[in-house]
Parts: structure tokens; C-alpha cells; sequence
């Protein structure tokens, strides 16, 4: 048996937040799918969704603060069961927007949806580390992070299949999966509960401390470089979102069979990616890490230019599998990094605020590409994102090769192994 079977099998918290992280994150593109459908048939469809894309933006700058404060100061489990709750109702209510065609309540549910999330996402992060021992924490990761890359190909077919059922079934499937979501992380169990280990205790002061988080990433070399790289990332790999379906439609004329050919074999990029650095993580040194991390970058920046200048479908498809299964390979890498020393005190407030980050970079870099394609063509839109995106390599070599990332220590979790499956 595989060690991600024996994980399912042996680990049954683990095998709750899995399921529940499945069936919601399928869900969720049942939701991105009926939305982006609905904006294109609005009678100005691209400014309806670039509306869309900023609605979701603002919403995860506000929300990381609240969600990482909350997230250190309140029982994780029952912040991540209200996040899914909150959201059934949120993904209900768009059903309203199929009678009330006014773009404002569009973007205001998907604002709305967006901040709930990360009350989740992040709230999964934090978990990990307090439900898989440190012998399983790089195999929980890589199987967290694979499962949502196939939750994107999957959950977009799905989807698509859902809206030509009808835009109800596809909201009234996403509501659903929020709730099965819900119950299976109410089956998490641990006798000290999921409050972190040294709580912030105060029910006032949520903005000094969000600050002392802030002060407490920016005071390890590692975690702050991490931050700047994902930043660094997201300003030219949010235009893929957009350039996707660019290219698909007028670079190669294929229509919806190119851009769906497209995003499965970046999907495959990803889950390749993914075997690579778990098979990586355990073989490779700090230092080495470091290098892999400045290496794949570069990989990840050249095969997206390349992607982009590329004369068939086919040779297109093959670097944007390369770029893809780099990405795959730092994002696994760095989170392992980051469970393994991020305080568990500080967890929720350094989860959200990456994760705010990245998406927040990620739809500003979608809407400028949505800007510049009415300008510029998509190949010199991607060449463009694919060179930006590299850029982080140059920053993380420099603080590399200045002796500017040293290791952190191991949290205290992690040393001491206490971690409770309840099987």
C-alpha cells in the first residue's frame, strides 16, 4: 500500500478533511462556472467579469486578517465548519440572480463567498500539523495539494456538465457539497481539542494582533521570503486564468475543446509536479531545497514563454505542463516548510495572510491581462507573465547566496511527535 493509503487508512481525521476537502472544492468550480456564464451573457460580459474578478480581490485582503486572528484565537475546527455553513447559504443565493439580473448582487455574493473562504482554506493548513504526526505531515501535504489540483479539472468538467443541466442544479450542487463538507469535518476528534496550543486570549485587540503575525513572519528570513516569492508568482501566474481561454479561442481556434485541452494539461502538469516533490521533500537538505525552490522557478518562468510562442496546440500544451508541474513542485515544497516551522500559535495568521496575498496578486495580474488583451496580443501578454513570474527566482537566489535564509527550528509539535489520530 501506497504511503497516501496507508494515510487514508491509518489516519481517520485526516481521511474527514480529506473527503469534505474533495467534495466542497468541487463544488466550488460548479460556482465558477455557472458565475463566469451568467457575466457572459450580461450585455457588456467582460467589464461583468472583470466586476466579478475584483468583487472576489478586495474581499480576501480584509478577510485574511479576520480569518488568521480568529483562526489563533477560537477552536480551528468549529471556525471551518462556520466558514462551510456561511458558504452553503452564500452559494444558495445565487440562484436569486438568475431573476434578479443586476450585476450588484453578482458581485456582491461573490465578494461574499470569497471572504468566507479563507476561514477554511487556512483553517485546513493550521489543522494539518495537529492531526498528522511529522512522519506523515509531507504526504498529507502533497495529498491535500494534488487533491485540489484534480478537484480543478474534475470539479471543471463537472461544472460545465452542471450548467448545461441548468444554473439551479450547478448553485444548488455547490450549497450541497459546502454541507457535506461541514459534516465531515465535525467528525474531527482530539482530546485537546483544536484551539491552538497558546491561544490568543484576548476578544478585543484583533488588529495588534494580526500586526504581531505580521511581525512574526517578517521575523523569520524563510517564512517572509516564501511570502515575497508567492507575491512574486501570482503577478504574472494570475494571467493564466485569462490567457487559457485566449489561446484556446484565438490563438489556436479550437473553442471550448482547445481551452479545456489547455487546462488539463496543466492539471496533469500539477499532479506531476506534486509526485515529484513529495517523492523530492524527504531526499532533499535544507540547502538543497533552497536550490530547488530558485531552479523551478526559472523552469516555470522559460516554459511559460515558451508556451506562449509556440505554433501548435501540442507543443503548447507540453511546456504549459512543464510550467505547471514546476509550480506544483515549490508550492508543495514551501508549505512543508512552512507546517514544519511555523509556530502553531501563529499558524492561522500566517496561512491567511499567504493565501490573501497570493489570490489578492493573483486577480489583480487576471484583470491587468484582461486589460492588455485588448491591446496586445495573448503571446506577448504570456511571454510577459512567464518573464515576470521568474523574476522570483532572482530574489530568492539573492537572499539564498547572501546567507540570508537560514533554517528556522522545528516547532515544538513537530518535536515532540504528540499528535493523536483518534482511529
Amino acid at each position: 500500500m501506497t504511503a497516501f493509503g496507508r494515510l487514508l487508512r491509518d489516519n481517520r481525521n485526516y481521511r474527514a478533511v480529506w473527503t469534505g476537502q474533495i467534495i466542497s472544492e468541487i463544488g466550488d468550480h460548479f460556482n465558477n462556472i455557472a458565475v463566469m456564464s451568467l457575466a457572459m451573457e450580461h450585455d457588456h460580459p467582460g467589464l461583468v467579469v472583470t466586476g466579478v474578478f475584483l468583487a472576489r480581490a478586495v474581499p480576501m485582503l480584509i478577510a485574511g486578517p479576520v480569518a488568521g486572528v480568529l483562526l489563533d484565537r477560537m477552536d480551528r475546527r468549529k471556525v471551518m465548519i462556520a466558514s462551510d455553513l456561511v458558504r452553503a447559504v452564500i452559494a444558495l443565493c445565487f440562484i436569486f440572480c438568475l431573476t434578479h439580473r443586476d450585476n450588484w448582487l453578482l458581485f456582491a455574493l461573490s465578494a461574499m463567498l470569497m471572504f468566507a473562504s479563507p476561514f477554511f482554506t487556512s483553517g485546513r493548513s493550521s489543522i494539518l500539523p495537529s492531526i498528522a504526526t511529522p512522519g506523515e505531515l509531507h504526504t498529507a501535504n502533497t495529498m491535500t495539494q494534488t487533491t485540489a489540483w484534480a478537484s480543478l479539472t474534475l470539479g471543471a468538467f463537472l461544472g460545465a456538465v452542471g450548467v448545461q443541466s441548468g444554473y439551479r442544479i450547478a448553485f444548488t450542487c455547490n450549497a450541497l457539497s459546502f454541507l457535506v463538507s461541514a459534516w465531515f469535518v465535525s467528525r474531527l476528534s482530539r482530546p485537546e481539542g483544536f484551539r491552538p496550543v497558546a491561544s490568543l486570549k484576548k476578544a478585543v485587540g484583533g488588529v495588534r494582533e494580526y500586526l504581531d503575525g505580521l511581525r512574526y513572519l517578517k521575523s523569520v528570513p524563510l517564512f517572509a521570503a516564501i511570502a515575497m516569492i508567492s507575491v512574486g508568482w501570482a503577478s504574472g501566474g494570475g494571467a493564466a486564468q485569462i490567457l487559457f481561454s485566449l489561446f484556446g479561442e484565438k490563438v489556436f481556434f479550437s473553442g471550448a475543446m482547445g481551452i479545456g485541452i489547455i487546462w488539463g494539461c496543466a492539471g496533469i502538469g500539477l499532479l506531476i509536479g506534486g509526485a515529484i516533490a513529495y517523492w523530492l521533500g524527504p531526499r532533499l537538505s535544507f540547502r538543497q531545497y533552497k536550490t530547488t525552490v530558485a531552479i523551478v522557478y526559472v523552469i516555470h518562468g522559460g516554459a511559460y514563454i515558451l508556451f506562449s510562442q509556440m505554433p501548435t496546440m501540442a507543443w503548447a500544451c507540453v511546456f504549459i505542463a512543464i510550467s505547471r508541474a514546476a509550480v506544483a513542485i515549490s508550492s508543495v515544497l514551501n508549505v512543508s516548510q512552512l507546517m514544519h516551522h511555523v509556530e502553531d500559535r501563529f499558524r492561522g495568521r500566517i496561512f491567511a495572510t499567504l493565501e490573501s496575498l497570493t489570490w489578492s496578486t493573483m486577480m489583480l495580474s487576471m484583470m491587468a491581462a484582461g486589460a492588455a488583451s485588448t491591446v496586445y496580443s495573448p503571446r506577448t501578454i504570456g511571454a510577459w507573465a512567464g518573464a515576470i513570474s521568474s523574476t522570483t527566482a532572482i530574489f530568492w537566489t539573492w537572499m539564498n547566496l547572501s546567507g540570508k535564509i537560514p533554517e528556522p527550528p522545528v516547532t515544538q509539535e513537530d518535536d515532540s511527535e504528540a499528535v493523536t489520530h483518534a482511529i
